[in-house]
């Protein structure tokens, strides 16, 4: 491992020197000519987006005590109460509070 890491030392160094050993010298200069367009609009423009009706699912957290092994130090573990949330979803299909219906109503019309 320790010979690897020599010889990689070796190589990266003998590339270093190589490197900054370099004469670089410019020969010509550059030089760019771009193409010149014109652009004239032939129409005006008009853009419609979609709309969307989306129904949400209903999602209520909550919390609620349960027991749960937790581990202690040492080599045993205790059983403590303790707060873990709750989430319950309600699919939007089948939704019955008031802005579900509400939205339900007003997509029909």
């Amino acid at each position: 491992m320790r010979q690897t890491a020599f010889i990689l030392a070796g190589l990266v160094s003998v590339a270093a020197i190589g490197l900054a050993g370099c004469d670089v010298k410019k020969t010509q200069e550059g030089k760019v000519d771009l193409p010149k367009y014109e652009v004239s609009k032939t129409q005006e423009g008009n853009v419609q987006l979609p709309k969307y009706n989306v129904e949400a699912p209903k999602v209520d957290v909550s919390t609620e005590k349960k027991e749960v092994n937790v581990p202690k130090v040492g080599v045993y573990t205790e059983k403590e109460t303790m707060t873990v949330p709750k989430v319950s979803i309600t699919p939007a299909k089948d939704r019955t509070d008031k802005v579900a219906t509400k939205d339900k109503e007003s997509s029909k019309k």
